[in-house]
């Protein structure tokens, strides 16, 4: 007979409870609660005859055990999610549970989601993005609680970027802002010139966050000309002009195409519905964009990652950033991020949360001939803060001994500097 364990292993899954597995060591109706989360997100597997500790303890019955759960989720669960029931060769019993398309999935009314090893209700407003889920609806596609709403800032981007001649309904309708039905939807509100939805929050720092040289908050205006703020204010600071003989050229710190990506992403993924600004925050060595919400349902952070989104978020605003020529194929802007960043030392960061996505962008250093080793301690440093070896050490998965061979070569080839000396040595980015 296998172990659990053992057929975990064979199995390819972890042998702990996570937000895709749960155990139970008896069959009781808190189960219903997590396969209500499970139906209404990600799908996972509860397994029964187990406890808390992972150790397989089996079922007195294992076939009667079946018949129980699936009765109990029949008779509970609404709608009955799709899911399937095995016996294991310990006596435990494995339930699946696939994700649903008609959620919300209500456990005594309510709607449940996981969160790390516990199931929780979902709040009104995570039940609204259910409610609209399951009617195959986007946010962006609701229609808007504003009628009267004008298009200036839109109708000048589309003569410019699209060849526009008239700008109408007819217009509108294309684009799918306006129906005879429903009037505006919500990205019609998002792209009005006058709004009632947040928009961009920027600060840029000195050498510290307590010294802020500038603030300003864009809100209550277009998508479309917050994202031209943004852009506007990041070439202040990042993009310079070189005088190379008798001509002159553009030179930026941090690539143009990387932040444009990172800014129209923001808008085009976050959530709309939460009344949060997106943060742009500047440094002398790095931009960091946060944006409103995780990523959407079904999509995962490998996902995300490889620039594999099959589901979009706000599907109408994003067609319209790309027929403006904003964005380039959907769900590309990591990719063009990261390859903005081929050349360089150092290269952008993604940190991901269930409510917010915060992309890095470092000021770009060419590689100089770096070796792969060299580059890893390099984009361990700063060039604001010093680091001594073992503040370093740990950012590149070297030994000490290691990262102190690399730190001379990258001395002895002046493309950073040491501070100190003894046990007070520190280095930092030329």
């Amino acid at each position: 007979m296998l172990s659990l364990k053992e057929f975990f292993r064979r199995e390819g899954a972890a042998v702990r409870e996570g937000p895709e597995i749960e155990f139970k060591e008896d069959v009781t109706n808190t189960f219903l609660k997590t396969v209500s989360a499970y139906a209404n997100y990600n799908g996972g597997r509860v397994i029964f005859g187990v406890d808390d500790s992972g150790e397989a303890k089996g079922l007195a019955d294992a076939e009667a055990a079946c018949l129980s759960i699936e009765n109990r989720i029949n008779d509970s669960i609404s709608p009955v999610p799709d899911y399937f029931l095995k016996i294991n060769p310990d006596e435990t019993v494995t339930l699946t549970v696939e994700p649903g398309a008609d959620k919300p999935y209500l456990y005594k009314s309510k709607a449940y989601r996981r969160h790390d090893t516990a199931t929780v209700e979902v709040d009104p407003l995570e039940l609204k993005r259910l409610i609209l889920q399951g009617s195959n609806l986007t946010y962006d596609a609701v229609s808007a609680d504003v009628q009267e709403l004008k298009f200036e800032v839109l109708e000048r981007y589309l003569k410019r970027e699209a060849n526009l001649e008239a700008f109408n309904h007819d217009t509108l309708r294309t684009l799918n802002l306006y129906s005879d039905r429903d009037g505006y939807n919500n990205a019609a509100a998002i792209l009005a010139d006058e709004n009632d939805f947040p928009g961009i929050d920027i600060a840029r720092f000195g050498e510290s966050i307590s010294i802020i040289q500038k603030r300003e908050t864009i809100k209550n205006v277009s998508a479309l000309e917050a994202y031209e703020k943004a852009v506007g204010i990041y070439r202040d600071y990042y993009v310079y002009e070189v005088v190379d003989g008798i001509s002159r050229r553009k030179e930026a710190l941090i690539p143009e195409e990387a932040f444009r990506e990172a800014a129209a992403n923001a808008l085009i993924h976050r959530q709309w519905d939460v009344d949060a600004q997106i943060r742009i925050s500047m440094f002398e060595d790095r931009i960091e964009v946060v944006s409103p919400g995780g990523l959407p349902a079904g999509i995962s952070e490998s996902d995300y990652l490889k620039g594999n989104l099959p589901v979009l978020r706000n599907p109408i605003l994003a067609n319209v950033f790309f027929r403006l020529k904003l964005v380039e194929i959907f769900g590309t802007g990591v990719t063009r991020i990261k390859e903005s960043y081929k050349s360089s030392a150092k290269k952008p960061k993604f940190e991901i949360s269930d409510s917010a996505i915060k992309v890095s962008l470092p000021v770009f250093e060419d590689n100089i001939g770096l070796s792969e080793d060299e580059k890893n301690v390099y984009g361990a440093l700063s060039k604001v803060m010093p680091k001594s070896i073992g503040e370093i050490a740990p950012g590149t998965g070297f030994g000490r001994s290691k990262v102190g061979k690399l730190l001379k070569d990258l001395l002895e080839k002046e493309v950073i500097v040491q501070e100190g000396v003894g046990r007070g040595t520190k280095y930092r980015i030329r």
